[in-house]
C-alpha cells in the first residue's frame, strides 16, 4: 500500500521541472510587482491633493508677486518634485540590486539640486520674508499692519498658549486616566461614556456661554482665559486616550513594586509612568497642535488682539494683502508651519506607535 502511494506520488514531483519552478518564481515576482505598483499609484493619487498645496505654499513664499513668473515657477517646481518622487520610487524598487544604495540616493539628490539651480533659483527671492526683520512693510497698501504686533510677538504668544494648554491637559489627564483605569467605583462606565459625549459636543455651540462666563470671571480678552477654555475642551479626549495606555500596563508589574516596599505613589511614578511614556508624548503632541492651530476661540475671546497668536496674525495678513501680495501670505504660512514640523520630527516615532485599547496604530 505504501509502495503504491510512493509510486503514484513520484510522477507528480518528477513532473515539476526546474523550468517550471523558475516560471512560478517569475510569475510570483510579477504579481508582487503589480500589487506594489497598484498600491503606490493609489497612494500617490491620494497624496497629491494633500501635499501639492504645501509645495506651492513654499514656492510661492519664495517668488515675486509677478503672476507670470509665479505660475512658471509653480509648475516647474511641480515637475522637479515629480522627478524626485519617481526617482525615489525607482531606487526603492532596486534597493536589493544596487551595490551602493547610498551613492544612488546621493546621485538623485545631486540631480534634484541641479534642476532646482537651473530652473528655479534665478526666480527665487526672500523679499516676502521681510516682515521677519522689518515691520514697516512698504508698497503693500496695508492699513492695519502698523497696529499689529510683530511676527515674533505673535509667535511667542502662540508658543505660550500651546505650551500652557499642553501642560495643563497632560498634568490633569494623567492621574484622572490612571484612576479610571485602576480603580472600580460606582458610575465608572457612565463617566467614561460622559467623557466621549463631552468630546462629541460641537464646541462652537458653547461660544456665547463661554464668552459670558469669561466676562464675569474677568478673564475675557486674556490669553489665560483662552488657555483654560481650550484645556477644558481637550481634557475629555485626552483622559479617554490615556486610559487606554494605562489599561495596557499589566497590573502585576505595579503590584510587584508595591510588594517590594514601594508606595502606590512611587509605583505610579517609577513603574507605571515609564510604561506609558509614548502615550503621554503622543497626547501632549496632539494637544500642542490643537492649541497651535486654534482660531475660533482666540478670535472671539481676544477682543483687542493685543496678544495676537499666529493663527490671528495669518488671518489679518491675508485679509490686508488679499489680491496684492500672496507671496507674503505664503511666507507667513511657512513660518506658521515650521514649529509643527520641528515638533513632529522629534515625536513621530511615538505618534506612529500609539495604541488604543490594545490596538496599535
Amino acid at each position: 500500500m505504501a509502495l503504491a502511494q510512493t509510486n503514484t506520488s513520484m510522477p507528480l514531483s518528477a513532473s515539476v521541472t526546474p523550468d517550471d519552478w523558475a516560471r512560478l518564481e517569475r510569475r510570483g515576482a510579477l504579481n508582487r510587482a503589480g500589487f506594489l505598483s497598484a498600491i503606490i499609484i493609489f497612494l500617490t493619487i491620494v497624496s497629491v491633493p494633500v501635499l501639492l498645496p504645501y509645495l506651492w505654499l513654499l514656492v510661492k513664499s519664495l517668488t515675486s508677486s509677478d503672476s507670470e513668473v509665479s505660475r512658471l515657477v509653480l509648475w516647474r517646481s511641480t515637475a522637479i518634485a515629480a522627478v524626485a518622487y519617481l526617482g525615489a520610487i525607482a531606487l526603492a524598487f532596486l534597493a536589493d540590486r544596487l551595490r551602493k544604495p547610498a551613492l544612488s540616493w546621493a546621485a538623485l539628490g545631486v540631480v534634484v539640486v541641479i534642476l532646482v539651480a537651473i530652473f528655479l533659483a534665478p526666480y527665487l527671492t526672500f523679499d516676502n520674508y521681510r516682515f521677519l526683520w522689518n515691520r514697516d512693510i512698504e508698497g503693500t497698501g496695508t492699513t492695519r499692519m502698523d497696529l499689529m504686533p510683530s511676527i515674533w510677538a505673535a509667535l511667542g504668544s502662540s508658543l505660550a498658549f500651546a505650551i500652557a494648554q499642553t501642560l495643563i491637559v497632560t498634568i490633569v489627564a494623567t492621574p484622572a486616566a490612571y484612576a479610571l483605569s485602576r480603580f472600580a467605583f460606582a458610575g465608572r462606565e457612565n463617566f467614561l461614556r460622559g467623557l466621549l459625549l463631552l468630546h462629541a459636543f460641537p464646541a462652537l455651540a458653547l461660544t456665547v456661554a463661554i464668552f459670558i462666563q469669561l466676562h464675569y470671571m474677568g478673564l475675557l480678552n486674556s490669553l489665560t482665559g483662552v488657555v483654560l477654555v481650550m484645556s477644558a475642551l481637550e481634557l475629555p479626549f485626552a483622559i479617554f486616550v490615556l486610559k487606554g495606555f494605562f489599561d495596557n500596563v499589566p497590573w502585576d508589574i505595579e503590584m510587584s513594586a508595591v510588594t517590594d516596599g514601594a508606595t502606590r505613589s512611587q509605583a505610579f511614578r517609577m513603574v507605571v509612568l515609564p510604561q506609558v511614556r509614548g502615550g503621554l508624548i503622543a497626547v501632549a503632541t496632539f494637544t500642542f497642535l490643537r492649541g497651535w492651530e486654534e482660531y475660533v476661540f482666540v478670535q472671539t475671546l481676544l477682543i483687542d488682539k493685543s496678544q495676537m497668536t499666529m493663527s490671528l496674525y495669518l488671518f489679518f495678513v491675508a485679509q490686508d494683502n488679499m489680491g496684492a501680495d500672496y507671496g507674503m501670505i505664503a511666507a507667513v504660512g511657512i513660518v506658521y508651519l515650521l514649529p509643527v514640523l520641528i515638533l513632529y520630527t522629534f515625536t513621530q516615532k511615538y505618534i506612529t506607535q500609539m495604541s488604543f485599547g490594545g490596538i496599535k496604530g
